[in-house]
């Protein structure tokens, strides 16, 4: 007599997962070099998706030796950090960032603005920071407007499509 394969009792449930995370305050990010900077970099360029400030911290690493403490992981040939992602995703809840809702930039309040003139970053420090980024954004900026144009034709073709 065949013997019937055992049906296996797997099942499916839902965890739920809570991750505990320490509150960041505003003195958090006075005391943090890399948000100040992060702050400082996004108020120089005025606005910034959050994948191209990926890129240009990527780049300010690898090329111009600027000291920031994200580690990055390449996918597809795209620099990723989960650190930085997290700091940006603070500075956004903080409200000293927001993102435009058309075009996701990221770019500084008006309590950005102030946090930034009350918390300056060392004239030197700021000043090799600003000059390593200007050397490098147009590489970043010209990527940014690319994919922006591809995003804006596909929007453009699903609105008309019937």
């Amino acid at each position: 007599m065949p013997q019937k394969p055992q049906e296996s009792s797997t099942s499916t449930s839902k965890e739920l997962r809570i991750v505990a995370r320490p509150v960041t305050t505003l003195d958090a990010v006075k005391k943090d070099l890399d948000k100040l900077k992060l702050l400082s970099v996004v108020g120089h360029l005025g606005g910034i998706s959050e994948r191209g400030l990926n890129n240009l911290v990527y780049l300010l690493i690898k090329e111009k030796n600027v000291g920031f403490k994200y580690s990055f992981v390449l996918i597809n040939q795209l620099p990723s950090s989960k650190d930085l992602s997290d700091d940006i995703h603070l500075l956004l809840y903080l409200g000293l960032v927001e993102a435009e809702p058309t075009l996701r930039k990221l770019k500084l309040t008006s309590s950005g603005k102030e946090f930034i003139e009350q918390n300056k970053l060392d004239e030197s420090v700021l000043g090799e920071l600003i000059k390593a980024v200007d050397e490098v954004k147009e590489r970043v900026l010209s990527e940014e407007r690319a994919s922006e144009l591809s995003s804006r034709n596909l929007r453009g073709r699903r609105r008309f499509r019937r």
